[in-house]
This record gives C-alpha cells, structure tokens and sequence, in this order.
C-alpha cells in the first residue's frame, strides 16, 4: 500500500504519463465555477442582440466577484450580449447566467432589440439618409 492509497486518493501520481483531464479543459471548469454550476438561464429571454448598460459605476462594482465587476465596467456604454461575451471571453449562454444575476441585482438593465417587423423598411431610411445629407 503506498501513501496515496492510505490518504483515500489512490495512485493519482503514477510513474506513466496518462494525463486525467483533456487539453483545454480548465476554461471549461473556470466557466462551471464562475457561474456557480448554472448553464442556464432563462429569466429575461437575452439574445445575442439584447443591449445591457450599467446601472451604475466601476466603483460601486468592486466588491462584486471579478467577472461581474468586468461586465459591469464594460458596460458603462450600451453593449450587446454577444460584445459582452466576445470581452470576457465566456460562452454566451454562460454571459447571459452572468448578466442575468446582474440584472436581478440591479447592476444593469437590458433592452431587446427591435423585432424585424418593427424595423424601419428601405423608404424610411433612405429618407432619413437624404436628411442627414442635406446637413
């Protein structure tokens, strides 16, 4: 019996290389711990298009775990959910647990985007264009 097995880890050392974990795993475990194991939310229906803009300052942020700290500093300007993902690096269902939590706080608000029936057809905009032109 060696000591790792008195100590209930077995031979978790071994002579062999065999590795236990795959390469590129410790992003996975980062985004499992930093969303406290949650994969999922659905509270407020965010999509890649969903604008978010802090509620209030970086500094009012700082005793907020650091990646919610970092959305709320990135988002002192409207942002999108998919531009808050492509910043901290986070797939976006594990942005939007993320965001989620930061708008039950009231860190930060959201608003969807414009339904594709509600935006404005090509006669609108180009009279809005002829406008700015004649500025």
């Amino acid at each position: 019996m060696t000591d790792n097995d008195r100590d209930g880890f077995g031979d978790i050392g071994g002579d062999d290389e065999e590795t236990w974990f795959e390469e590129g795993s410790a992003g996975l475990v980062r985004s499992y711990v930093v969303t406290g194991g949650r994969t999922r939310s659905d509270n407020y229906g965010l999509d890649m298009m969903t604008l978010v803009v802090a509620l209030c300052s970086p500094e009012e942020a700082t005793h907020l775990p650091a990646e919610y700290a970092r959305i709320v500093r990135l988002c002192q300007r409207p942002m999108s959910v998919a531009e808050v993902g492509g910043h901290i690096d986070l797939p976006l269902p594990l942005v939007k647990v993320l965001l989620s939590d930061l708008i039950e706080q009231n860190y930060v608000i959201f608003r969807k985007a414009a339904p594709l029936s509600e935006t404005p057809n090509q006669h609108i905009l180009q009279a809005v264009l002829d406008g700015i032109r004649k500025l």
